[in-house]
């Protein structure tokens, strides 16, 4: 018998939707039949090209998620286009170049990636579980689902990048505080986290692209290969389905190909052309 996700017709929102990991679950969900709210900074125009060539059922808002009233009116988009918001995929964010230790970090770039990567998806989380009590239409039984893009630097660390890693591991506070939050909106809603390790998008492009980086980048990695966007995509889809995970609620899942905290391969073991060519 054939599994179903279940997400037909679902009112779905994800921040950082005009690519990479965005763009990727986008295209998954579309292909289930959900109906979009899709958000980006700004590159927006991009993104409703892109809604249209794709035939996506959408509506597309864009500005900065670190004021509150953004995020508030991208649920109240969904309201007033789809009757509401049954998912959110907390999934914008950035990663700064160049590597800085944090004795040499400006505080001002500090500031922006806490305030980007976790105030911004408090505000969404927010006004997401907010207007749960908005909802028209909700089909009985099936929950709400909170899903927020974190990164193995909230786990492991990263050197050069320690504001990064804060921002993301401060997701763990808001998963455990708020998979006991949403059921009191939602009395079968969920909230779930997933760590991408390195995944080839265009954030990681310059830095991969570097000679020696893959190398350096999979030698804690057992499966010596990067992920591709919709890896990460399909994992967060599995866990936003109402049918494939409707009891599962305050997890965290790795992708990143058992990534570890320890060396797993030597520089010379690991072959970057081969790594390249799985990705296709």
């Amino acid at each position: 018998m054939a599994i179903e996700t279940g997400l037909q017709g679902q009112r779905v929102l994800i921040t950082g939707a005009s690519g990479g990991i965005g763009d990727a679950m986008a295209e998954l969900f579309a292909a289930e039949g959900c109906r979009l709210v899709l958000h980006a900074n700004s590159r927006g125009s991009d993104l409703v090209g892109r809604a249209r060539a794709s035939g996506w059922d959408a509506v597309i808002g864009s500005g900065d998620l670190r004021q509150p009233e953004v995020a508030q009116a991208l649920v109240d988009q969904g309201i007033e286009h789809f009757g509401g918001v049954d998912i959110c995929i907390v999934n914008a964010g950035i990663w700064p170049k160049p590597n800085v230790f944090l004795a040499d970090m400006d505080p001002e770039r500090v500031r922006e990636v806490i305030e980007i990567n976790l105030f911004s998806a408090m505000w969404t989380a927010q006004a997401f579980l907010a207007g749960l009590k908005r909802r028209r239409d909700v089909q009985p039984g099936v929950g709400a689902s909170l899903c927020m893009i974190g990164s193995t630097a909230g786990q492991f660390g990263e050197a050069g990048h320690c504001e990064y890693a804060v921002s993301k591991a401060g997701m763990y506070g808001m998963l455990r505080t708020l998979k006991n939050e949403i059921v009191h909106e939602d009395r079968y809603g969920r909230v779930n986290l997933v760590e991408p390790g390195w995944t080839a998008t265009e954030m990681a492009e310059e830095t991969l692209a570097q000679p020696g980086a893959i190398e350096s980048s999979l030698q804690s990695v057992p499966i010596r290969q990067l992920a591709r966007p919709a890896d990460i995509a399909s994992v967060v889809l599995s866990l936003s389905s109402p049918h494939l995970s409707r009891h599962v609620s305050g997890q965290t899942i790795t992708v990143a190909g058992g990534m570890e905290g320890r060396t797993q391969w030597q520089k010379h073991e690991i072959d970057a052309n081969e790594v390249l060519a799985r990705l296709k």
